[in-house]
């Protein structure tokens, strides 16, 4: 019966938080992605009566899943085609891998983990929901996925101090890039296109995110 109310509560809770992203998530390929993806599996059991409140969750290792609105603006904001091929950087939980997957039918989506223990974790998880369209790969010495490159739209879910020249070398000719920039304590977050004359910067607000770690990010917490 305890089990049974928890999932009863959780689904009242997915209600509404879809009803309240229905009136603020503009495209509806986005929503119906979101729609797809059970945000329960991506959070601690310990969290999972949370899972559908609209608020960044912990995860360990100091990491977060993004509140559910801000992964629907970032989502928006790539502009994603059902054959595009997409670089994450920052695996985190998988969650914001699966709503990315979801979309790129034909595509494929290429995602990046610093830390061991979270990519094994989003591995299993993203296996267990049956996502063939995903490659996690370990951070290397030069911030992305060179290797697999170019992509189409490059999504960063975590902050820097800058716009990474490594990641706009891998952005396609027409490609789309969102990323949050700024310090440790306030950011913004960042529309990138590659155009024709170069590099189109367009600011979508004020954003907090875990600072990215590694090359052309902030220095390891010692």
């Amino acid at each position: 019966m305890q089990e049974k109310e928890r999932n009863t509560k959780l689904a009242k809770a997915r209600k509404k938080l879809f009803g309240s992203l229905s009136r603020a998530v503009r495209s509806k390929k986005v929503f119906w992605a979101m729609e797809q993806v059970p945000r329960e599996q991506f959070v601690p059991p310990d969290a999972r009566d949370m899972a559908y409140l609209d608020i960044p969750l912990a995860i360990g290792e100091g990491q977060t899943i993004s509140q559910p609105y801000m992964v629907a603006m970032m989502t928006e904001s790539l502009q994603l085609q059902p054959r595009d091929r997409v670089l994450e950087v920052g695996t985190g939980s998988g969650y914001q891998s699966a709503i990315l997957a979801e979309l790129l039918p034909q595509g494929q989506l290429v995602t990046v983990e610093l830390v061991p223990v979270l990519r094994e974790r989003a591995q299993c998880i993203l296996n267990g929901l049956g996502y063939t369209n995903i490659v996690i790969e370990s951070a290397g010495e030069t911030l992305g996925c060179p290797a697999r490159g170019p992509y189409d739209a490059i999504i960063v879910t975590a902050a820097a101090p800058g716009l990474p020249e490594s990641l706009l070398a891998q952005l396609a000719p027409g490609g789309r890039m969102v990323i949050p920039v700024g310090n440790l304590e306030q950011q913004e977050l960042v529309q990138v296109l590659r155009t024709g004359e170069g590099i189109s910067v367009r600011m979508l607000g004020p954003c907090r995110f875990v600072p990215l770690l590694g090359p052309e990010g902030f220095p390891s917490p010692r």
